[in-house]
């Protein structure tokens, strides 16, 4: 099943897609009976109530004589997650393209919900960086909370998963002259400026995604195609990435874990970096595709 958040009216709603139409989820909710659904106003609450498995029942009833919406806003498919997890060098050969092998265990850094951009928003270029780049990723979105969670029972946890594009500014991530520091990477200014992080279109919930290792990720600049590379070539698996994190780390409903990107990002290709006016894709088969914009800040 996909959903997603949209907006219409000055409101936000929560929808599913079939057949390339987006439909209410309440509307539909209420006409087939689903009482506990019928109230609920964002993917965000669906999750966060615990009322996926309504939503897949659901999903599942045909012919509902539910109108679908005219020309909805699509909204992230989390408007306001609680955490935003990413995991850098996951893929090696985004390691080997930048000097850096994989390590030991999980390294995280974090974005914030500021960072979010919607399918067809614009990526913005921020006035004081000249080295703006890319990274597909494929994110995985929690469904059901939990701490100190086995690979095992990892799958239990997950709610689905969506398209990410991990937009850095490589002259505030990397050490610049006159800007030193004994820290090493700027893991905050570098990746968490505004509008840094595509997300969506939508979520397609894991009953839909048998195998996500199959998945393969790509990104195209101006239709010329920069990253290529299937999910199965991460390092640490999906499995692997929530035992870490719940380890200590309380995982809640609407979290966001990015799982790291392969190969062809411009800091290391020679690609040029994003300039104003450009257009980014960003696809994983069978998940879907953002487009996004690039606009320079005035």
């Amino acid at each position: 099943m996909r959903i997603l958040n949209y907006a219409t009216g000055g409101g936000v709603r929560a929808g599913f897609v079939r057949d390339g139409r987006v439909y209410d989820l309440a509307e539909a909710a209420r006409i087939a009976g689903f009482d506990r659904l019928a109230s609920v106003g964002s993917v965000d609450e669906l999750l966060g109530r615990g009322l996926l498995p309504d939503a897949l029942q659901l999903g599942s009833a045909q012919q509902l004589g539910v109108k679908p919406v005219d020309r909805p806003r699509v909204l992230t498919p989390v408007l306001r997650p609680p955490k935003i997890l990413m995991v850098a060098v996951n893929y090696p050969s985004h390691g080997k393209e930048s000097g850096v092998r994989p390590p030991s265990e999980p390294y995280f850094f974090t974005k914030f919900t500021s960072c979010l951009v919607a399918d067809g928003e614009p990526i913005l270029i921020p006035r004081i960086s000249k080295k703006v780049d890319w990274e597909v990723e494929l994110a995985v979105v929690i469904g059901r909370g939990g701490k100190y969670i086995s690979a095992e029972r990892a799958s239990e946890h997950i709610a689905g998963y969506t398209v990410a594009n991990d937009v850095s500014f490589r002259d505030y991530q990397f050490p610049q002259p006159g800007r030193e520091t004994p820290l090493g990477y700027n893991w905050v200014k570098g990746k968490s400026m505004d509008a840094s992080l595509p997300l969506g279109p939508w979520l397609v919930t894991a009953d839909d995604v048998p195998d996500p290792y199959s998945l393969r990720l790509t990104l195209s600049v101006n239709g010329v195609k920069q990253q290529d590379a299937l999910a199965g070539d991460m390092f640490f698996k999906i499995e692997k990435l929530i035992e870490y994190l719940s380890s200590g780390i309380t995982l809640e409903p609407g979290d966001v874990i990015c799982t790291g990107t392969p190969a062809g990002v411009a800091a290391f290709s020679g690609a040029p970096y994003l300039k104003d006016g450009d257009v980014v894709e960003a696809k994983i088969e069978g998940v879907g595709s953002i487009t996004n914009p690039v606009v320079a800040e005035k």
